[in-house]
């Protein structure tokens, strides 16, 4: 395999509405992720992944682009991201732009010209049918808002698709001029020396909607294949894509070098953990382990020498890390870091969100007013429709609210966490008088500190970046035990995600601790008692 810069990186990826606020307005903006490169830079990481900036009306939070190749006032301008591109670099840092091509605002020029004239150029970028027996075409429905996913446009008498709001218009990616320009957009973007796209429920963009075909559709893999040499072939470039579809047969398709597409994928089958197979978003589980550790593993086997594996516990759409895999109460730092040991000594490239470093947590709310999240808020009036009363909608609304990892950046204990010197568009979480970056930058023994030397361990030990993967039998269900081997080398990561002690054997004499949660170093291990969410990576000897 060629070596590649992401294979030694740890990509951190920034919500920028919530990062900092540099202005006073509430929102956090590019100046403001300026002023905190110095703190990125100790931490270590690699490149910044930017959940979307371009011109928006916020219907989802910037998902919905109206420019492709313009920033939102709200977080700054052209100017500014060209000075974020090039003060990461000097740092050793890049940018990866989050790339939302399977649909656009309604309001992008494309639309509004397709919308207003159904002879114009554009109007064949977007999915329209006409009515069947005077209704929509068919029966999908919009994932955000409910309903139809079909939107009548009164003025043709046709209708366009929208498996999002009625604000996000699907793409038509069979029309060769709408691929077209998406490509020349992305140039655009690479020319100005961003290291990567991050690419929006990517899987979607062939979507044949007549045939309900959604995702992965006839022509997925040929464009992508396409866009590849259309943009960064010759580039040593990061591409990973959405797929919520994809497992890891899937994901080596989409990674395999020799395919030709992108560098990786995110896999979303470890989620089904705490879930219920087959129900709905809300309805929580009890951790499985032994089942979180199944998926994560099959990836590690199904892309051990082709492929490229992404490695993450959350992000923007998902609950916060700690609270959904680890515990909030005495043990929250021990946990954090056990999660943080046992996904970075994973093959593959980490992705931390922010605020993971210092084991942010959930931040529950008590009423729907409190919330921002578009599709929390249709879930909710589904609940109360259902027969709920609003305190059993929001109990089931909070464990899935993408406010949870929405909420501000906690910089430190004074107001609004100095994520902002005005009115947070979010309500920050309470707990950032004890949980936030100061406090943990001057603690030697924080999570900020595990996660410095985890990423220092990927840029420099070969071990972690390509090493082999194999799994340790015969362990108990809570333990996670795996060893890492490049030739003469093995590393050996371990650790409990039980809030009680467990014993188990491994497989190993002497070792020598490279990183661990407790103050105590094994120099021996065999068979062993684990303390609660006890982690640690050591070298065979």
């Amino acid at each position: 395999m060629n070596e590649h810069w992401w294979q030694k990186a740890v990509v951190y990826q920034i919500y920028p509405r919530s990062f900092q606020d540099s202005n006073g307005d509430g929102i956090g903006d590019l100046r403001g992720i300026i002023s905190r490169l110095d703190y990125l830079q100790k931490l270590g990481v690699g490149a910044l992944w930017l959940s979307p900036v371009y011109q928006s009306p916020n219907a989802d939070n910037g998902y919905d682009i109206a420019d492709y190749q313009a920033i939102n006032p709200e977080y700054g301008t052209m100017a500014d991201m060209d000075e974020l591109i090039a003060a990461a670099k000097k740092r050793g840092i890049r940018i990866v732009m989050d790339l939302v091509v399977n649909h656009t605002s309604d309001e992008h020029p494309w639309f509004v010209a397709a919308k207003a004239d159904p002879t114009a150029p554009t109007r064949d970028f977007y999915v329209w049918a006409d009515p069947v027996d005077g209704h929509a075409p068919n029966d999908l429905t919009s994932g955000f808002i409910g309903g139809s996913a079909w939107e009548l446009d009164a003025a043709s008498h046709q209708y366009f698709l929208h498996l999002f709001s009625k604000k996000q218009v699907d793409l038509n990616w069979q029309n060769p001029r709408l691929r077209q320009a998406v490509y020349d957009m992305m140039n655009f973007w690479i020319d100005k020396g961003i290291g990567g796209f991050r690419m929006d429920v990517i899987d979607m963009i062939a979507k044949e909607p007549l045939q309900k075909t959604l995702v992965n559709g006839p022509h997925l893999h040929e464009y992508l294949h396409e866009m590849n040499h259309q943009t960064w072939a010759d580039r040593d470039f990061l591409t990973v894509g959405e797929a919520w579809s994809a497992g890891p047969k899937e994901a080596l398709r989409y990674s395999a070098a020799d395919h030709q597409e992108l560098s990786m994928i995110f896999q979303f089958g470890h989620l089904w953990a705490d879930r219920k197979l087959g129900g709905e978003k809300w309805e929580q589980t009890p951790l499985d382990v032994g089942r979180l550790k199944a998926a994560l593993y099959a990836c590690q086997t199904t892309l051990a020498t082709q492929g490229w594996n992404s490695l993450f516990w959350n992000n923007h759409d998902l609950p916060r890390a700690v609270s959904r895999f680890g515990t909030t109460g005495v043990h929250r730092e021990l946990s954090a870091k056990m999660l943080a040991i046992t996904l970075h000594g994973l093959r593959g490239t980490p992705y931390v969100y922010q605020g993971e470093e210092l084991g942010m947590t959930d931040c529950p709310v008590a009423t729907i007013d409190k919330v921002n999240d578009v599709e929390a808020r249709t879930i909710y009036r589904q609940l109360i429709d259902r027969g709920d009363t609003p305190q059993q909608a929001m109990a089931k609304v909070n464990i899935f609210n993408r406010d949870n990892a929405r909420t501000p950046m906690q910089w430190t204990a004074q107001a609004n966490a100095g994520f902002s010197t005005g009115q947070p568009w979010l309500a920050v979480n309470a707990n950032h008088a004890t949980i936030n970056a100061a406090a943990a930058v001057a603690d030697h023994n924080s999570v900020f500190y595990t996660y410095q030397a985890l990423i220092k361990l990927r840029a420099t030990q070969l071990v972690l970046q390509t090493g082999a993967f194999a799994a340790i039998a015969d362990v108990p269900e809570s333990v996670f035990a795996y060893t890492r081997t490049l030739g003469t080398t093995q590393w050996l990561i371990c650790s409990n995600f039980s809030d009680q002690p467990v014993t188990v054997n491994l497989p190993v004499a002497d070792c020598e601790v490279m990183i661990s949660n407790y103050p105590d170093e094994p120099r021996r291990l065999g068979t062993r008692r684990l303390r609660p969410y006890e982690a640690m990576i050591v070298v065979v000897k």
